[in-house]
């Protein structure tokens, strides 16, 4: 049942209305009354409004009138935002020319029009308001401190031998070996237990508790469930009963209850468990309650267990980090249902188990949920009530009982945070730094006195991942392969947390659920929507203004908006909007963005070539994102006037020409992902000076134009953690090719210093001798983690702290001179060294390309080969033409292996010792390797048969000779490869037959990759024989224009895609066999004919997905039967199959019960003009996608 939300949304317009920007304009105006007014009532109405959301429950008046009372709350937001915004215009355009503000008058954004529409709107809230103060008289609320907590259970120690508990005696063996290990320890230790509710925490204690050695070793045992009441006195008094075991009556009296305590507990060793503490103020703890209980009482090995929702209690009392509980497994999900379920003589019938596991899938692993379902089902003997509760919510209230009481734990802000993340779908992984600019743009957090918006949005993000409302942080790391990959950080909900936003919160709404008519348009505040269903809810929402967030993303990235969609676009009222992500626009029209109110404008991946100017009138402006813009020339001019500009991302807008000038005068900006250098006033690097808050990632460019040293005070922003410095406006500038403007680059480089936390540094088309010497200072590689140096052609070798430093990246291209990456200096065997040294002691990931002279990977002072360093912790290693290395470095922790380069006359090949990288994962050829197998009798431990490889991608004729080269495989690698489970194959145009005899040893491959090999016909082998993969699960071919013929596929196969192979005419003649099969993907077959009979045996199949196969007019009788079990049809560019699908042929009936189906009319004139994957050889998985 959603919950209203109203309080913080309140406390939002009073913050608002306090503004001393908006106070100024209603003073300049005359209304400064009505605003006072309007802040005098919001001011009544809070305090009561605690009372309203509980008797709200009971009283549908009061609920309503909350409703409305929310409404007119949003709407005098709008109408404060609108003096905001007046304030700010003026303070923007008070140095404009008389001339200009004339023009304005008699514009369409007049600000006589605009005052007087303003005041008009102020009266007419108030006026509403009024009317919503006055009823809330008829309802006698009364004045509440906060809203009333849930009554909490007391817990006591007892464990129900009669009940099994499933997936926890690992967790309680772990605890136990723990507490008793502490027995030489003084002073009492504390180990935290943490998790969400209904995990377990309780239970695991009592596990604990009563285990025989904690019995024993033990001599005093006591159990106190907290709860809410953490006062030192309460606390004291229970321990004081239960080591006696006897009442207290003593008075509140803090010193005799100590005393007291010293008297029964004395020096015995005791466990003392507080179960459920929600106490997260430290000095409870630190001042009052561990004095008493950790220190002056307890013989040696004392210890208390803790058991708490909350980290920050935890962190608050732990001496140990705390035991974080998880969810159960699947299989122990499943045990502990299944024991209460079929308690009561119930039997397992197939068809129940069947059920029961959908009914264990919704109690997402929480033992109190799977137990509470379990009994519920254990009365339930007929499959029709099985299905019935399996179909309905009754599992997830069991778990939001449990959840909210987390929630209401939650300050109004985090709640608001909270459940706007209810926006996105399940497992969508969230980008911290997007949401956190979304949550600023609507509101939901303020700053105060010393704490900025950017610092608040930090630490309610980081509370609500504390509290586990947000989980799965983890460092995302995008164009990873580029000169300068950038990175963010994302993160996820838990699914039953997703559901507790959406129960708590009708604000945000799915598309479907509009069109179901299951959610109300007037409450719909937030949406993301695919584009696809742009046309079904613009038509929808054109009549509702209350819409604050959109955001649209394409199905494909780099997928413009088509005509139909941006019409669509245009009809949504958008003149409440806050925030907006339109990715892939075409046209930036003038009634997208014409609004007031606007703080954050996503338009990445759009084909815009310049900015209008009406951007500049975004003066709420708080965040920019143009991202992948790769036609964007130009920015506005004007753009330095939005003072309130925060972040201004141009990641990878590789066509910009300019900044806009004086951007020194952006004083809040804390994000400028990159800054093109120029000549001429406010174009300079100066302009970077004064902006002391820029954070994470910043790129310069043209840094060829500084004439003398730079002026940018790198130095003292400490917030930047990512520096890429380049000389030339392109990525892969060469000082060699390129103009030369000045020689004076060892001076400017000089002059970039950062400071010293810096994490990745880049420095690209640098044509100096030598390097600066802040870049040989090791202060400076003491947290410097990432390494990128390309277009150096005066580079030799490697300054020798480089070497030595803790690196964990290093990436290095196009460096004509280098020889060597170690330092002649290091000279082991002249130092007496006879096994290897450490070299790059932390370097976990090196790509190297375009290194034509190096030949080695160190040297002595002689100019020889060095053999006596390896790379210890090295676990990604690229290779790119480098065709002078004919030998790989030791490194006895590579796990990815990728080597590629060109053949030449002369060269001679790579040799890699079969097993000298014994914990070798993935493996990538393509170039001719010499793979040396170890005679058997010379084996030694480090170079044993490579049972670890899982993973093998194949370019070009030489990397596929490399690996299925007969004799090799006679020797023992076949051997090898049976362990291999996925194997690629690129652009192998000597392959004109199916390698049926090569993949005969690859007795373990699931997944398998062909693609852009152009001679692949498939003929030579029978097409009656059978693959020989038994257990091949996935299937993909792509861009084989010569294939004729697939063989018999395994029946193990899931997954299958066929795209661009235009000469493929059928389809494998055992397809309808494939009774696995869940995914079937066919696009851009053109010659591919009607599909085959017999696909009524694609039992398992759930997504079918054709696109341009205009051959494929009808679905054949056998698939018909299984169209209404899908849950994802698309049809696309297959004329008569469209018409087929659609309302009034003949396959509508069947097709209209597919969930997600996807079928434009065929001859929709904005079809996407396709276009042809060429993926990277390595590349991503398009399957799935």
């Amino acid at each position: 049942m959603a919950e209203s939300l109203l309080l913080p949304v309140v406390r939002g317009v009073l913050g608002k209305a306090a503004d001393a920007l908006v106070q100024t304009v209603t003073r300049m105006w005359g209304v400064d009354d009505d605003r006072r007014k309007l802040e005098r009532h919001l001011l009544s109405v809070q305090c009561l409004l605690a009372d309203a959301e509980v008797k709200s429950e009971t009283n549908p008046a009061v609920k309503a009138w909350m409703r409305e009372l929310k409404a007119a709350a949003y709407q005098a937001d709008d109408v404060l935002d609108d003096f905001q915004y007046e304030a700010l215009r003026r303070e923007a355009q008070a140095g404009e020319s008389t001339a200009a503000k004339v023009q304005r008058y008699f514009s369409l954004h007049s600000p006589i029009l605009f005052r007087l529409t303003v005041s008009r709107n102020l009266n007419s809230v108030l006026k509403r308001i009024n009317d919503l103060v006055t009823e809330m008289h008829t309802f006698s609320l009364v004045e509440r401190t906060e809203a009333p907590q849930a009554l909490y259970r007391q817990t006591h120690s007892a464990l129900d031998e009669s009940a099994d508990i499933f997936g926890r005696d690992d967790d309680k063996e772990v605890v136990v070996k723990l507490l008793l290990e502490q027995h030489h320890h003084q002073n009492v230790q504390v180990l935290p237990i943490i998790g969400m509710g209904g995990l377990g925490k309780t239970t695991l204690a009592k596990m604990l508790y009563n285990d025989h050695r904690v019995q024993k070793h033990f001599e005093l045992k006591m159990w106190h469930c907290v709860s809410e009441d953490f006062e030192a006195t309460a606390v004291v008094r229970s321990v004081v009963e239960l080591a006696s075991n006897g009442r207290c009556d003593l008075p509140d009296t803090m010193e005799l209850l100590r005393k007291r305590l010293q008297d029964v507990i004395g020096r015995k060793r005791f466990i003392l468990v507080l179960d459920d503490v929600w106490n997260e103020e430290p000095q409870k703890w630190e001042e009052d309650l561990r004095p008493l209980l950790c220190s002056s009482i307890g013989g040696m090995g004392s210890v208390i267990v803790v058991t708490s929702r909350s980290p920050k209690a935890a962190s608050i009392m732990g001496t140990f980090p705390p035991h974080q509980l998880a969810c159960l497994s699947e299989n122990d999900s499943w045990e502990l249902f299944s024991k209460k379920a079929f308690s009561k003589g119930l039997q397992k019938q197939a068809e129940l188990i069947t059920i029961g596991k959908l009914i264990v899938n919704k109690c997402k692993g929480l033992p109190l949920a799977l137990k509470t379902m379990g009994g519920l089902m254990s009365s339930k003997h007929q499959i029709k009530e099985w299905e019935d509760i399996a179909e309905s919510d009754r599992g997830n209230d069991a778990v939001m009982s449990i959840l909210k009481l987390s929630y209401r734990h939650l300050s109004s802000e985090m709640k608001q945070c909270f459940t706007f993340c209810a926006v996105f779908p399940k497992d969508y992984v969230m980008d911290k730094d997007k949401l956190i600019q979304l949550w600023t743009a609507n509101n939901f957090i303020h700053a105060e006195e010393t704490i900025d918006l950017a610092q608040k949005g930090e630490f309610v993000f980081n509370e609500l991942v504390w509290r586990s409302f947000i989980q799965d942080v983890n460092g995302k790391i995008f164009d990873e392969y580029s000169l300068s990959p950038y990175k963010g950080i994302g993160c996820k909900m838990h699914d039953l947390m997703h559901d507790l936003a959406k129960d708590i919160t009708d604000e945000c709404v799915f598309a479907e659920e509009l069109i179901q008519q299951k959610a109300s348009i007037n409450n719909v505040h937030h949406m993301r929507l695919p584009r696809y269903e742009l046309k079904q809810i613009s038509g929808l929402m054109k009549n509702s203004s209350s819409l604050r967030t959109l955001l649209t993303q394409p199905e494909y990235i780099y997928l413009y908006l088509t005509q139909s969609e941006h019409k669509a676009l245009m009809e949504f009222k958008l003149t409440s909007l806050r925030a907006m992500c339109c990715e892939g626009l075409s046209v930036l029209h003038r009634e997208l963005i014409n609004t007031t109110h606007l703080r954050y404008l996503d338009l990445s991946r759009s084909k815009i070539v310049r900015l209008p100017n009406l951007i500049c009138m975004l003066y709420n402006l708080q965040s920019l994102r143009l991202n992948h813009c790769k036609n964007l020339q130009f920015l506005p001019q004007g753009l330095q006037t939005l003072t309130k500009l925060t972040h201004i991302y141009l990641l990878r807008c590789v066509s910009l020409k300019q900044m806009p000038p004086k951007l020194s005068l952006l004083h809040n900006l804390c994000t400028l992902t990159i800054f093109i250098v120029d000549i001429g006033d406010g174009y300079g690097i100066e302009e970077l000076k004064g902006l002391r808050h820029l954070a994470n990632r910043l790129e310069l460019f043209n840094l060829r134009k500084v004439k003398s040293g730079s002026k940018a005070n790198l130095h003292e922003k400490n917030n930047l953690t990512e520096l890429y410095l380049h000389w030339g406006r392109d990525l892969h500038y060469n000082p060699l090719h390129g103009e030369v403007i000045s020689n004076n680059e060892e001076e400017v480089l000089e002059s970039l210093v950062p400071h010293v936390g810096l994490k990745s540094l880049g420095v690209h088309g640098y044509a100096g001798i030598s390097i600066s010497k802040w870049m040989r200072d090791p202060k400076m590689f003491q947290c410097l983690r990432e390494l990128c140096i390309s277009n150096w052609p005066s580079c030799k070798d490697l300054p020798l702290v480089w070497l030595s430093s803790s690196l964990e990246k290093l990436q290095l291209s196009y460096m004509n001179s280098l020889t060597t990456l170690g330092s002649k200096s290091i000279d082991m065997e002249a130092a007496g060294y006879n096994t290897p040294r450490h070299f790059f002691p932390k370097l976990k990931i090196m790509r190297l390309a375009q290194l034509p002279e190096l030949e080695r990977w160190t040297e002595n002072s002689v100019g020889e080969p060095n053999n006596l360093l390896m790379f210890p912790l090295l676990e990604e290693l690229y290779i790119n033409n480098c065709n002078k290395i004919t030998t790989l470095p030791e490194a006895p922790s590579l796990i990815s292996l990728s080597c590629h380069g060109e053949s030449a006359e002369g060269l001679v090949p790579m040799s890699m010792v079969w097993g000298s990288s014994p914990s070798l994962i993935h493996l990538k050829f393509g170039m001719l390797v010499n793979v040396v197998m170890p005679v058997k009798e010379h084996q030694n431990k480090s170079q044993r048969p490579q049972d670890t490889l899982r993973s093998l991608c194949l370019q070009g004729d030489n990397g596929f000779i490399s690996m299925f080269n007969s004799s090799k495989l006679q020797l023992g690698l076949a051997d090898c490869l049976a362990f291999v489970e996925r194997l690629e194959i690129w652009s192998c145009h000597n392959i004109f037959r199916w390698p049926v005899e090569e993949l005969r040893c690859l007795v373990r491959l699931q997944s398998l990759l062909i693609h852009c090999c152009t001679k692949l016909e498939g003929k030579g082998s029978s097409s009656e024989e059978i693959l020989p993969l038994p257990r091949l699960e996935r299937l993909e071919i792509g861009n084989c224009d010569s294939l004729l013929e697939i063989p018999k596929l395994p029946t193990s196969l899931g997954e299958m895609g066929i795209s661009w192979c235009k000469s493929l005419v059928a389809l494998p003649s055992n397809l309808g066999d494939l009774a696995k099969l869940r995914y079937l993907r066919l696009e851009f077959c053109s010659k591919l004919e009607d599909l085959p009979d017999g696909m009524d045996g694609l039992t398992f199949l759930e997504r079918l997905r054709i696109d341009s196969c205009p051959g494929i007019t009808k679905f054949p009788q056998g698939l018909l039967q299984r169209l209404p079990a899908l849950k994802l049809l698309h049809v696309l560019g297959c004329h008569d199959l469209q018409r087929r699908c659609r309302e009034g042929g003949e396959h509508f009936d069947l097709v209209s019960l597919i969930p997600d189906k996807k079928i434009p009319p065929p001859d929709e004139a904005e079809t996407k003009k396709p276009v042809k994957r060429l993926l990277p050889w390595c590349g991503g998985d398009s399957l799935s996608s």
